[in-house]
């Protein structure tokens, strides 16, 4: 039995919020080597000074990576995802080593599709600093399968 939620399940205006995660020197370096981006502006404390940020910070796919698996952990989509269809991505502020985010997900709204066993979900996503700073917004299209009959 999955432990997520079926698309009948959803109601637009829902809101889920997340454990919280802090981004550490260790995230960011390794995410550095497994993408390959070395930008001085993640890797290089010195360059970092002469930046607006004033020191380093998170690679925003870091970022959105870290939120993916927060969402991931809450359990609302697990085993009732068929397929993600959409995702737009917005950076709205820095993320810095040290900084702590969780994540808050509000359903949107949702559409039957033309096939009974699933329908899609309309969510925003918000990765949020301690400080209160949403530094991160998505909107995804998520496939769901609907409650077995």
């Amino acid at each position: 039995m999955p432990r997520g939620l079926y698309f009948d399940d959803f109601e637009a205006g829902a809101e889920f919020i997340s454990a919280r995660r802090t981004i550490t020197e260790a995230d960011i370096v390794s995410f550095a080597g497994l993408s390959g981006d070395f930008n001085p502006l993640h890797v290089d404390e010195e360059y970092g000074k002469t930046t607006p940020f004033k020191t380093r910070i998170a690679h925003g796919l870091l970022v959105t990576a870290i939120a993916t698996g927060l969402q991931n952990q809450m359990g609302v989509f697990e085993g009732t995802t068929l397929a993600v269809m959409d995702i737009s991505l917005k950076f709205t502020g820095p993320t810095f080593p040290g900084d702590t985010i969780y994540i808050k997900l509000k359903i949107a709204g949702k559409q039957e599709t033309k096939k009974e066993d699933r329908g899609l979900v309309f969510a925003e996503l918000y990765a949020i600093n301690h400080r209160g700073e949403t530094v991160q917004e998505q909107k995804q299209t998520i496939m769901l399968a609907r409650r077995p009959k």
